[in-house]
């Protein structure tokens, strides 16, 4: 049976190892608690999925920095240590680590229940969840309330920020409901851009006496709200290089995240003349026909929109 385990030390040797090897040191889900000279400690969370090893790489790079004595006490989850070990997301029969924050009494939601008790009871300086991506995108942040502190803190990775409310199992909004967070999409795993700019980024906060609470101008950020989720569906084939699928995407459509796309735009080929993906609106409404249309066989965006490759979702 999955359990959590809280410890107040890292075991040895453990910062010489890949993500792909902390199953040898680690049992599974692991709390650590780290002692620092300000309190409340600033929590982080890594390996949300086992394939995105970009936060496990900037623990290492702070833990490092500081062998002695860290500027603030740190609390770490370390997330999906068995998946990590395969470089899968998550294995055929785990749940989604990043999708078990809230409801549900599975194994897995106990442990991020526990978690989540631990640190309310402890207290926390701000939230840091850290992921990759699978397409090609800017390093960009995301927030789950609109006020000062969670903008602050956000603008402080990326100018570009994007504000959703919905899957409600995610951990940034179960921890936004108590403390300021923040999710950092670090670009693909290995960008080793994505991990000096999330290594600095803690390194900075940790540094904090506190999370500024002025407004943020408008001038200094590029604010993005998911209004919809457009997936596809499990049994629906698809591919982005012209290859027979039931979607054939047109090639090079991960140059479009983060640009409007103007109405009438060309997404995809189809086998069939139905809109084949499932979009679901903030509330969990379908919605794809305001947003798709199918002509000749072709997807069409029906009004001016703007994608992002939604990860942290």
């Amino acid at each position: 049976m999955t359990e959590l385990s809280i410890r107040h030390d890292l075991p040895a040797d453990i910062l010489g190892r890949p993500a792909s090897r902390l199953y040898e040191v680690l049992d599974g889900p692991t709390l650590v608690h780290l002692q620092g000279r300000k309190k409340p400690p600033l929590f982080l969370s890594v390996l949300m999925h086992g394939n995105e090893d970009t936060g496990w790489r900037v623990l290492q790079n702070v833990l490092h920095e500081h062998d002695k004595t860290l500027p603030r006490s740190l609390s770490i989850f370390i997330g999906n240590v068995k998946a990590a070990r395969y470089g899968k997301r998550r294995l055929e029969k785990q749940p989604d680590f990043n999708r078990i924050w809230a409801g549900d009494d599975t194994p897995e939601h106990s442990i991020v229940k526990e978690v989540l008790r631990t640190m309310r009871r402890r207290g926390v300086f701000a939230s840091i969840d850290i992921h990759n991506n699978t397409g090609i995108n800017p390093h960009y942040a995301c927030i789950n309330r609109l006020l000062p502190p969670y903008l602050n803190l956000a603008r402080k990775f990326s100018r570009m920020v994007i504000y959703f409310t919905r899957p409600s199992g995610v951990q940034s909004l179960a921890f936004a409901r108590f403390c300021p967070a923040v999710t950092l999409e670090c670009g693909q795993p290995g960008d080793e851009i994505g991990i000096q700019l999330a290594t600095n980024f803690v390194n900075e906060v940790m540094n904090m006496d506190a999370v500024p609470e002025t407004p943020v101008k408008d001038s200094d950020i590029d604010l993005y709200h998911t209004v919809a989720v457009a997936k596809v569906p499990l049994k629906t084939t698809f591919s982005f290089d012209s290859k027979p699928a039931d979607i054939r995407f047109i090639r090079g459509i991960e140059q479009l995240n983060f640009e409007e796309i103007p109405a009438g735009t060309a997404l995809a080929a189809l086998k069939g003349s139905d809109i084949p993906l499932d979009v679901m609106d903030e509330d969990g409404n379908p919605v794809a026909d305001q947003y798709f249309e199918v002509v000749d066989n072709r997807l069409l965006t029906r009004y001016p929109v703007d994608a992002v490759d939604a990860d942290h979702e």
